[in-house]
C-alpha cells in the first residue's frame, strides 16, 4: 500500500503531465475539485507549462446556491477560466421521480455538457474529483464518468478524502475544511417525486440550522416528516434550541420535525445499498 507521500508524488506527476496542454475540470467548489484546480495552477506555474485551466461549474436546481458562490471565489483564486453551465435536471421525467440510478442519469447529462464544452475549446484532457473513498460506496454516477472517459486523478492514485483535505490544507486552499454539500435530491427517498418547493424548504432549513451553529447537517424529507441528521456531539445544543428550531421549520412548511438519534451519516439514504456493496466486496 502506498504512503501519503508516494500518492502525492504520483498525483503531482499526473497533473504535471496533463497541464502541458489545456485542461477542463468539472468544478463544484468542493475540496476535491478545488484541490485539482489548485494543483493544476501550481504545476503550470512551477514547470512553466503552457496549458490553461478551464473550470466548469454546473448551476442546477439540485444544488444549493452557495455552491456557485464558493466556486466563483475559488476559480478566481486559481486564475482559471470559469464557465458556468445552467441545467434543470427536473425537466427530465426519468430524473424527476428520483430512481435508484438518478445519480447515473444526472452525471451522464451534466458530463455530456462538459464534454461538449471541452470539444468546443479543443480540449481533450477532462478531469473530475472522485476520490478513493467514493469507490467503496454506492455511487452510480461513477459509471457515467467512466463511460465518457473522464479522468479521476485523485481516485487513480488512491487519495482518500482525509488525504485530499490534508493536501488542501498544506496548500492553503480556502475550502480545505468545507463540509461536503451533496445534491439536494439525496435528501429524498428513491421513488419520491423531486419537487422544487421541497428542495427550497430543505435548503432553507439546512441554512437556518447552519446559522444556529450546526456546521454539519442534513434534512431528509419523508412525506410530511422532516428527519434531521447532525453529529451526536451536537445533540445537547440542538435540544436546547429545539423550540425555536421547530418554530422556524414549521413556519417554512415542514409539519413533523424529528432528530435522528443515529446522528449524521453521509449518504444515509443509501445505507442498505452500501451494506450490500460491502458484503459483495468482502
Amino acid at each position: 500500500m502506498k504512503t501519503y507521500e508516494e500518492k502525492k508524488r504520483d498525483l503531482y506527476e499526473k497533473i504535471k503531465e496533463y497541464t502541458k496542454q489545456d485542461i477542463c475540470i468539472a468544478f463544484s467548489g468542493g475540496v476535491d475539485s478545488s484541490l485539482l484546480l489548485m494543483l493544476a495552477r501550481e504545476c503550470i506555474q512551477q514547470y512553466k507549462n503552457s496549458g490553461k485551466i478551464h473550470a466548469v461549474t454546473f448551476h442546477t436546481v439540485l444544488h444549493p446556491l452557495c455552491d456557485l458562490e464558493v466556486a466563483n471565489k475559488v476559480a478566481e483564486e486559481a486564475e482559471a477560466i470559469h464557465k458556468v453551465v445552467y441545467v434543470n435536471e427536473l425537466e427530465q421525467e426519468e430524473i424527476r421521480f428520483n430512481p435508484e440510478d438518478r445519480c447515473y442519469l444526472c452525471k451522464k447529462t451534466l458530463f455530456q455538457k462538459l464534454m461538449d464544452y471541452a470539444a468546443e475549446q479543443g480540449i481533450s484532457i477532462i478531469m473530475e474529483g472522485t476520490n478513493e473513498d467514493d469507490l467503496h460506496v454506492y455511487r452510480p454516477g461513477l459509471k457515467a464518468i467512466k463511460e465518457l472517459g473522464v479522468l479521476s486523478p485523485l481516485a487513480e492514485v488512491g487519495f482518500t478524502k482525509a488525504e485530499v483535505r490534508k493536501l488542501a490544507e498544506e496548500l492553503g486552499i480556502s475550502v480545505a475544511s468545507r463540509p461536503s454539500t451533496p445534491c439536494l435530491a439525496t435528501r429524498l427517498p428513491y421513488g419520491t417525486e423531486i419537487k422544487r418547493e421541497d428542495l427550497k424548504k430543505i435548503a432553507l432549513g439546512e441554512d437556518y440550522l447552519k446559522d444556529c451553529g450546526f456546521s454539519v447537517v442534513r434534512i431528509r424529507l419523508h412525506g410530511e416528516t422532516c428527519r434531521i441528521e447532525i453529529p451526536k456531539e451536537d445533540f445537547s445544543d440542538f435540544l436546547e434550541k429545539s423550540q425555536e428550531i421547530v418554530k422556524y421549520l414549521q413556519k417554512i412548511g415542514f409539519q413533523y420535525i424529528t432528530l435522528d438519534i443515529q446522528g449524521f451519516r453521509s449518504g444515509s439514504m443509501d445505507e442498505f445499498k452500501n451494506k450490500k456493496l460491502s458484503r459483495k466486496n468482502t
